[in-house]
């Protein structure tokens, strides 16, 4: 659980040092810099959707994703448990809902990505903690970003990114003999998709319900799975 105490703390200590010190920024250029990383969220999502070996596991992985997300409602729950802590934290210092938009974005982001399941998976089957402690230096310098532009919300972001990646972590062991090389591009490349979607919210371009589709990443190791066999002639 190393890797993801550190990944947690830095996410915690830039969103700390992005609420002390954003006052200090105009709003226009919090605004310029918010909509640069919404950019950037959308390359790195473009980059790691264009990984895919098959788009039709990434399709299919959306689609039920989607259907079980749905009937799960994560994005309603991410929601009504952000709203619970704005009431319980923010206690009126911020305009009504920023706080939950913040809370829901930067959880997003922290936890869809190759970087959060692999650094996860290795942390937990080897003990080796690299790949999260560069994920915990990008989020660190993100959430001062995301803190100084969207408020304290990003810093309640730690409790799911915790909750997540740990979880991956303790049960690394069950999926150590089913993560191989194609499940975990197109795992990637579907998580590339969700990260694209981020994009477009924080650029207000279109409001993705992200949320939702999370279950897909996890849906393409079956879907890869099957493909690989059928296509390998079983």
């Amino acid at each position: 659980m190393l890797g993801t105490i550190v990944n947690s703390m830095a996410i915690l200590v830039g969103g700390l040092l992005g609420i002390l010190f954003g006052k200090a920024l105009p709003e226009k250029m919090k605004m310029t810099v918010i909509q640069g990383l919404g950019l950037a969220i959308m390359l790195i999502g473009v980059s790691m959707a264009l990984q895919t070996k098959n788009t039709l596991v990434v399709i299919a992985s959306l689609v039920i994703g989607g259907v079980i997300g749905e009937w799960i409602d994560i994005e309603l729950r991410l929601n009504q448990f952000g709203q619970w802590l704005e009431k319980t934290l923010a206690k009126g210092n911020q305009k009504e809902g920023n706080f939950t938009k913040a809370f829901v974005s930067s959880s997003l982001i922290f936890c869809v990505g190759a970087m959060a399941i692999m650094g996860s998976l290795e942390s937990g089957l080897k003990g080796v903690h690299d790949i999260l402690y560069a994920k915990a230096m990008l989020d660190g310098i993100s959430s001062i970003v995301f803190a100084s532009s969207m408020g304290i919300g990003v810093i309640a972001s730690v409790i799911p990114v915790f909750l997540y990646q740990g979880g991956i972590t303790l049960s690394a062991g069950l999926l150590q003999g089913v993560l191989s090389a194609p499940v975990i591009t197109e795992m990637s490349a579907t998580g590339g998709l969700l990260i694209i979607g981020i994009g477009l919210t924080i650029l207000e371009i279109k409001e993705i319900k992200v949320g939702n589709l999370l279950p897909s990443i996890f849906v393409a190791i079956p879907l890869t799975l099957i493909f690989n066999y059928y296509h390998l002639g079983g």
